[in-house]
């Protein structure tokens, strides 16, 4: 998405695909044996990962910028990128877990 969007469109957008193919496997592979109806898991699975984005767009964006101030240069939106995703990741397991998948 980055060679055809701006930092954070593109950021936003592979979070929203992300979602859907997590959705998917948590379903099949992570909790299997959920009970709760898949109409309720999609509710709650929103709203844990629309709190999740909001995680990964502060430290992404903010990264993106930072970085080059500290004297990263290459590899910064990666980097920032990366970052941003893995902070929400305990978070969003425990949400799931507690909400989207009981």
């Amino acid at each position: 998405y980055n060679q055809w969007l701006d930092f954070s469109e593109a950021v936003i957008l592979a979070y929203l695909t992300g979602m859907v193919v997590a959705f998917v496997l948590m379903r099949a592979l992570v909790f299997p044996k959920s009970t709760q109806p898949i109409s309720k898991s999609v509710g709650f699975f929103v709203m844990v990962n629309g709190v999740g984005i909001l995680q990964t767009f502060a430290v992404s964006v903010g990264l993106y910028y930072l970085l080059p101030l500290v004297g990263i240069n290459r590899w910064a939106p990666e980097i920032a990128h990366g970052i941003g995703i893995a902070v929400p990741a305990l978070s969003s397991y425990v949400g799931h877990k507690r909400f989207s998948f009981r």
